[in-house]
């Protein structure tokens, strides 16, 4: 997955991109709100994580100019303020949760995973697709009796895969969901892991099928 940070206090911010970074996602940090438009511009989010005191501009202003816009992107609001009005007036503005600091990060990470379920409509964090089952919080990819342990972005990958099952993603959609700005890299390295993809679903029903020249769909005969 891919998160947007927008989060000013410097050690916090380093400290939320390590922890989730170690689940394997790309999450790209904006200190201010310009910043943060910035990035909405050019990249498509899985989910925003956003302070509200920011140097430039109330953070809620920034949820309701995107909420406007008709963006339905999840929000998790992380703020110091911890009054239910406070509460009330984020959710109400369209936040999909909200969490005061200071958090334990390992409930930042349910809270992740939850929004994310509602997202897609699911109560659980597995999925299936042919006789292939996936769970993102174990890391693990199961075929009959073969059960199989991923890296991050293994993981990550086979994650975009099962959200879009029999589309066709092209290897730019790939790369932006792979790696972060601060990275470079190029269309070559989602070849490499999409290799090992398939050597892990080997002896399944399930395919990651290569459409020459538009992309990879994941697939069953």
């Amino acid at each position: 997955m891919r998160f947007l940070l927008v989060e000013d206090n410097a050690q916090l911010a380093a400290a939320i991109l390590d922890r989730l970074a170690l689940d394997g996602h790309v999450v790209d940090h904006a200190g201010d709100l310009g910043t943060a438009q910035d990035f909405m511009s050019t990249t498509d989010y899985d989910l925003i994580l956003l302070d509200i005191m920011l140097p430039d501009g109330d953070g809620r202003d920034f949820l309701n100019a995107q909420r406007a816009r008709g963006t339905d992107t999840p929000v998790i609001v992380l703020t110091a303020r911890s009054e239910v009005s406070d509460r009330v007036g984020a959710l109400d503005m369209g936040a999909d949760d909200y969490i005061p600091k200071p958090f334990d990060f390992a409930e930042l990470e349910a809270r992740c995973r939850a929004v994310l379920r509602r997202r897609t409509g699911t109560a659980t964090n597995v999925k299936r697709f042919g006789d292939a089952e996936f769970d993102p919080l174990a890391g693990t990819l199961r075929n009959g009796d073969k059960v199989v342990s991923l890296r991050n972005r293994e993981l990550r990958l086979l994650e975009v895969f099962f959200a879009a099952p029999g589309q066709i993603i092209p290897k730019p959609k790939l790369v932006d969901r792979l790696f972060s700005y601060d990275e470079e890299v190029s269309e070559n390295a989602i070849e490499v892991y999409v290799g090992r993809l398939r050597r892990h679903l080997e002896g399944s029903q399930v395919s990651i099928v290569t459409v020459r020249g538009l992309g990879y769909r994941l697939a069953v005969p």
